[in-house]
């Protein structure tokens, strides 16, 4: 191989608005179409509103609108302070310039390093920023990050505040769509953690009356085991309940933001919670007894916060505050004296939450046995576990590329070796299924230990003590779309939900989508996900009559080559998320679709029943 120069011509110098648009994952994450919660379009929303929001924290301005409109136009208007006039374009536009470095204007805000907002400016295609102060106006205008305008008013008749508008480059994002549901969801968890914040989305209002308490009884997806515990004070806010699950739930929050992958505080708060039962109670309590069906949340607020990267979805700080108490010992002291008072006072729910801690202990004890043969099996089939082609990194790495990881979990050894030959063995993992799997509905956690398969699954995944371990960021079901395809799909939703709900209820979960079609002529390759892309391609590759163009059907994931699957899997992959929406309820959803209620789901499935042509190659 010959050597590749290396000159002074290959060192280059790019300004930051340059390096925004050409490396926006630094910035703001993954990028995506808008199909997942986590696309780089919520959080550019998010990075607007944070600051709208922290308004409201300072006590300026009780209200804010957001809107999406035609053309994907999204403004936020504020009535808070508005930014000072003088400093509206660098504040838009110049990274590193903030007013909250060390300003009393800030305290406990989220936003602490003056990017948010540029990022959102440099990857617009069209940004405005408009601050209104005391009758006196300034409005600037940019495009892909360069100011275009700047209009300064006086005598000008509106409310103080600050409004954003800017629509999403396509040039950066490509073609996305907002998922309003996702949109809403956000809004939600703002107006949770600041009561008495009214937010209009599109127009319609959103506020709580009563915090977390509003958050976990909309969130529970079944009847708690006892009526919420809400314990408020200075700088944190806890919600605690039982439900009938299993695993443990947490929301877990930092000055409003959603921390999706916990941190300190929420590792100190599931510490506090075990400390402080085992104490009540005066018996040495296994913490995973003690916590397990919890459904619970906390929310603290910090003086200049750090977190493990700029999405902010895990707290790394460890005091509250500069020089100020550790959060573990805050944490710690809060619950202990709250939660201890509490249950005091409310000796029904002491003796309820007694009573679940002591079923959770015996079940534990009579599947010990089983547990230990299980693990045994885990550990042997490790070093050469023929299901499981591992990938170099995981979620939990110090790695870059630790957020990009996944395990596609396939039916078979067809689909499994064609995943495998083209995944990117850095970051993509494969399990592979010998057939369809147990359907677990109404069994208890005894039998992902005695199935080997689960037990192999729960190993690989590393979830058996909690999602806090996870060694994939994304869970994929990758199964052929057919009748069976679809039967293993539901059945693996299933084991997640019954024994590992948390997987579900923090995003990691997905199904992987496959083309239906292969639609080509001489010259170009089209893959097709559905009738309407098929007829789309046909019309276009195959002229007017569509017989120039050759139709392939996928039947299975076997069929199609590993260099074909490598469109798949890569930037292009298209994932399905799979989701519990507000008011679902766990024990409904399972009943109905892996239940024994067959007269009931005959009637769905003919209701619901479409019958599409199939195509011959």
């Amino acid at each position: 191989m010959s050597e590749v120069k290396y000159t002074e011509s290959d060192i280059k110098t790019l300004s930051t608005r340059e390096q925004m648009r050409l490396r926006p994952g630094m910035w703001i994450g993954k990028l995506g179409d808008g199909s997942q919660p986590d696309d780089g379009i919520y959080t550019l929303i998010k990075e607007v509103m944070d600051n709208s929001v922290d308004e409201f924290i300072m006590g300026a301005g009780k209200s804010i609108e957001l809107a999406i409109g035609v053309g994907n136009v999204v403004t936020v208007r504020d009535y808070g302070r508005g930014i000072p006039l003088n400093s509206l374009a660098d504040a838009v536009s110049k990274i590193n310039t903030s007013g909250k470095y060390g300003s009393e204007a800030f305290k406990k805000t989220v936003g602490l390093n003056g990017v948010g907002v540029k990022a959102v400016n440099m990857l617009s295609s069209s940004f405005m920023a408009r601050s209104v102060r005391g009758g006196e106006a300034r409005t600037v205008t940019f495009e892909r990050g360069v100011e275009t305008s700047d209009r300064w008013e006086s005598g000008v008749n509106e409310k103080d505040g600050t409004l954003i508008s800017y629509v999403v480059d396509t040039e950066v994002f490509g073609e996305y769509v907002y998922n309003m549901e996702y949109v809403e969801q956000r809004v939600r968890n703002y107006t949770y953690l600041n009561t008495g914040l009214t937010i209009k989305l599109n127009g319609e209002p959103y506020v709580s009356k009563n915090g977390l308490l509003d958050l976990l009884n909309e969130n529970l997806g079944e009847e708690p085991l006892y009526e919420p515990i809400h314990l408020t004070g200075n700088d944190i806010e806890v919600v605690i309940t039982h439900g009938t699950g299993y695993g443990e739930s947490y929301f877990s929050f930092v000055n409003s933001q959603y921390t999706s992958q916990g941190g300190t505080h929420q590792a100190a708060f599931r510490e506090a919670i075990a400390k402080t039962v085992k104490e009540f109670y005066r018996k040495d309590f296994a913490p995973e007894d003690i916590r397990g069906s919890i459904v619970a949340a906390i929310s603290i607020s910090v003086e200049e916060p750090e977190f493990e990267s700029q999405t902010k979805i895990k707290l790394g700080s460890r005091t509250m505050s500069p020089g100020g108490p550790t959060i573990r010992q805050f944490v710690l002291d809060f619950v202990k004296e709250q939660l201890d008072n509490y249950l005091h006072k409310h000796p029904a729910t002491a003796e309820t939450l007694g009573k679940k801690i002591t079923e959770n202990e015996k079940e534990r004890k009579a599947i010990s046995g089983v547990q230990k043969k299980a693990r045994e099996l885990a550990k042997k089939v490790s070093l050469n576990n023929r299901k499981l082609r591992d990938s170099k990194v995981h979620f939990g790495d110090k790695d870059a590329r630790a957020e990009q990881t996944m395990i596609f979990i396939t039916e078979g050894n067809s689909a499994s070796g064609s995943i495998t030959k083209s995944r990117d063995v850095h970051t993509q993992a494969v399990f592979s299924l010998r057939g369809k799997p147990l359907n677990t509905y109404g069994l208890t956690k005894k039998v992902v230990y005695e199935n080997e398969e689960f037990n192999l699954l729960q190993a690989a995944l590393n979830i058996e003590e909690g999602v806090e371990d996870l060694r994939y960021n994304k869970v994929i079901i990758a199964t052929d779309a057919d009748v069976d395809g679809m039967h293993i799909r539901l059945l693996m939703m299933t084991f997640f939900l019954q024994f590992f709900p948390e997987v579900i209820r923090q995003g990691h979960l997905f199904v992987l989508q496959t083309p239906l079609f292969r639609v080509r002529n001489k010259k170009e390759t089209v893959y097709c996900y559905s009738e309407t892309e098929r007829a789309q391609a046909v019309k276009r590759l195959g002229g007017a009559s569509g017989t120039g163009a050759e139709i392939t059907r996928f039947k299975g994931l076997g069929e199609i080559s590993a260099d074909e699957f490598k469109e798949f899997i890569g930037e292009d992959m298209r994932l399905e998320s799979v989701r519990l929406s507000k008011g679902d309820s766990i024990g409904d959803v399972l009943s109905f679709y892996m239940g024994t209620n067959t007269p009931e789901r005959r009637d769905f499935v003919i209701d619901n029943l479409r019958i599409e042509a199939d195509y011959v190659e």
